[in-house]
């Protein structure tokens, strides 16, 4: 195999993938491994360094997405020619192949939503602010400046349950953690702040929240997710500032939160003085009960993004904050970052207000949707929750499995998932259950064959764990 494939990785920090692929680009580099050489099959390389083929798969198919290697069915893996990017909108239509080059290893980490238009969209008002005026890229940007994009951010969110919304209420994020951390700004005070999450939650509230210095205590939950007794206890016990919740689709679970449930965390919230704060980033159909801004119009604080109906790339997301405390808002942005880049800001407003942009999202809803039918028509006789506009399903595993033996077995076998200890608090427990993404970037079919393998997994448990 040569000399570049020592007998073990190097010792260096970091995750084992991480350290193939930086090994293999430095051999690009350096010339150790030149174009149109073969890479040694992934059951090979893993035999040799001791480590896991889908290990090797992972590292292989990074490269292969970054373009430094390319896989073909049949003969192996190569280190590629090195391609110069293509500005037309044939590079979109090769998304599906882009991410099948490596037909063994799907990633079901994170949502990946379909193109269904939107990258040819994205590129047209990217088009027009390229002619635009060139103060725009010139000049530091002002509050004055974002009317516009506010304006047609609260277009854009005008069929939500949100309460009584202007556009100077909103404030516009790097994505939806950016804008949870800027609300936790807006409302933590003291040395040492407590909020309140769902004993399995998003784990971007624990890490904003400890970029505040704030401890995060854990809720006990049930089928509708919070649980306000439980609140109420916790809010009895310890001086929390705020509690943070996913009523539309939670987090990693899937389930909702119907009006009476929210109508009780309010009462709670208004007996202990607890601000609610809403991450509404996961939903992409439409909301089933008003939002915490509605029913707390003077507490509820609403997070969300485009992040998960147009595209993630942008990073572009929206605060907004209760009735009277916008200012507060807005001067944690401005001190935290001036705000988007203006740019990036017209970009926004050129998006959300083409009339296309509507559509798009229910393309991409619908498509979505599609994949989380091929799940449930495969994982179904298991204990499945799933919706078909929530884009992931949430896997209870059977006997026999634990979330983090089969999460490795799942990656050994090419596919990646995650295990519900990643949404669980650093003292907590998690139940033996493992979250599964939408991947709309690999076909229909690739996606099928990847719900097929771990439906072989289920099928075929290591041993049967009595319980």
């Amino acid at each position: 195999m040569g000399t570049i494939w020592p007998d073990s990785l190097p010792s260096a920090k970091g995750p084992k993938y991480t350290l193939v692929a930086d090994a293999i680009r430095k051999a690009i580099a350096n010339k150790s491994l030149e174009v149109g050489a073969k890479l040694p099959p992934v059951r090979d390389l893993a035999y040799k360094l001791s480590i896991t083929p889908g290990t090797v798969a992972r590292a292989y198919s990074i490269l292969t997405d970054e373009g430094l290697l390319s896989a073909e069915v049949g003969r192996g893996t190569f280190v590629a020619e090195p391609k110069r990017p293509v500005l037309d909108d044939v590079w979109s239509r090769q998304l599906y192949r882009l991410e099948e080059q490596d037909d063994h290893h799907v990633s079901l980490f994170s949502p990946r939503l379909a193109d269904v238009g939107q990258v040819a969209l994205i590129r047209e008002c990217l088009a027009k602010i390229a002619r635009g005026d060139p103060a725009m890229f010139l000049n530091y940007p002002t509050r004055d400046a974002y009317a516009g994009v506010r304006k047609a951010v609260a277009e854009w969110l005008a069929n939500l349950p949100l309460g009584p919304l202007a556009p100077d209420d909103i404030v516009l994020t790097h994505g939806g953690q950016n804008g949870l951390c800027v609300v936790f700004q807006s409302i933590f005070s003291g040395p040492k702040p407590v909020v309140f999450v769902e004993d399995l939650s998003y784990a971007g509230f624990r890490r904003a929240a400890e970029l505040m210095r704030a401890e995060v205590v854990g809720i006990r939950m049930d089928k509708w997710g919070i649980d306000p007794r439980s609140l109420d206890l916790a809010a009895r016990q310890a001086p929390a500032q705020a509690v943070c919740v996913s009523p539309e689709v939670q987090n990693p679970t899937g389930s909702h939160a119907p009006l009476e449930r929210r109508k009780e965390v309010v009462e709670v919230a208004r007996k202990h003085g607890l601000q609610i704060i809403e991450d509404d980033c996961y939903r992409i159909g439409q909301p089933r009960a008003p939002s915490y801004r509605a029913l707390a119009p003077e507490r509820g604080w609403h997070v969300s993004s485009i992040s998960k109906s147009l595209t993630p790339a942008l990073r572009v997301g929206f605060a907004i904050a209760p009735a009277g405390q916008a200012a507060r808002l807005r001067r944690s942005a401005e001190y935290g970052y001036f705000g988007l880049a203006q740019p990036l800001a017209e970009l926004t407003r050129l998006l959300l207000s083409d009339p296309r942009a509507r559509q798009l999202a229910l393309d991409v809803r619908k498509r979505m949707s599609e994949y989380v039918r091929v799940a449930v028509n495969t994982l179904g006789a298991f204990d499945l929750v799933w919706d078909p506009d929530v884009p992931f399903v949430w896997l209870r595993l059977p006997s026999g499995w634990r979330s983090a033996a089969f999460t490795r077995a799942a990656e050994r076998a090419g596919v990646q998932v995650r295990s519900a200890d990643e949404f669980a608090l650093r003292d907590g427990r998690a139940p033996n259950a493992i979250r599964i993404a939408v991947n709309a970037h690999v076909s229909l079919e690739s996606f099928e064959d990847a719900m097929q393998r771990l439906r072989g997994l289920l099928d075929n448990p290591p041993e049967q764990i009595s319980v």
